[in-house]
């Protein structure tokens, strides 16, 4: 089940908790559900998504490569994807949790494998306006959709945007890098968190990849975790 959340304490020098810098996934960890995923399955023509992202999964396709072909699919155009986007829930607690990050002064980031444009029209819709966000740009022509890939890695050549090498830049010394995910991208990165929490397919990855994770279901979670570990 992962490790127990009282051995997370760090201290500093002082005997100080250390100040805390988060980094989030964002498709089925800031959301209820998996935006890319659910808008695949909504505006694709046919189920030949499905092989496409078994391979992705299987790493024999990178996300560009995924993407690309995906989109080949689509049915779509630009003005379809704001009212889907309008059904997007985000987890019950986030808005709860950054509150107490910005009361905290603990810095913030979203890191996604996922697409800026739908990430930040959904963070809008909350008011979540400032949160930094890195992710790839969707880019429509002619109604066709396609993907660039701002944050790549050739080292690796895997995901659009590598977050083990977003993760290494952002993290600061001296505090507790903590990383929040739930699935396939987020499997590299969480080898070099101080803190990982995971679910679903993350948490499956890192208990068979013994991987120290702590389990969570929501934000509130997190919240608790913070409150706890704090006093």
């Amino acid at each position: 089940m992962g490790y127990d959340i009282d051995c997370q304490i760090i201290l500093n020098k002082e005997g100080e908790v250390m100040s805390r810098v988060f980094f989030l996934d964002f498709d089925g960890t800031v959301t209820k559900e998996d935006v890319v995923a659910s808008m695949v399955v909504k505006f694709s023509r046919n189920d030949g998504w499905k092989e496409l992202n078994r391979r992705w999964q299987r790493g024999e396709l990178s996300t560009k490569d995924c993407a690309e072909q995906t989109f080949a699919l689509f049915d779509a155009t630009l003005d379809d994807l704001y009212p889907f986007l309008n059904t997007i829930e985000l987890d019950d607690y986030f808005v709860d949790f950054v509150a107490l990050c910005k009361a905290n002064n603990y810095p913030l980031y979203i890191i996604s494998d996922g697409y800026r444009l739908l990430i930040d029209y959904i963070l809008q819709r909350h008011g979540l306006t400032d949160l930094p966000v890195f992710a790839n740009k969707m880019l429509c022509e002619a109604d066709r959709f396609s993907i660039e890939c701002t944050h790549f890695n050739p080292r690796c050549g895997k995901c659009g945007t590598c977050k083990k090498v977003l993760y290494k830049r952002l993290k600061k010394q001296g505090h507790q890098n903590i990383y929040v995910g739930d699935s396939y991208s987020d499997m590299c990165v969480c080898h070099y968190a101080d803190v990982v929490f995971a679910k679903d397919a993350l948490l499956k990855y890192c208990r068979q990849n013994k991987v120290p994770a702590i389990p969570y279901t929501t934000f509130k979670d997190l919240i608790d975790w913070v409150n706890k570990e704090s006093f």
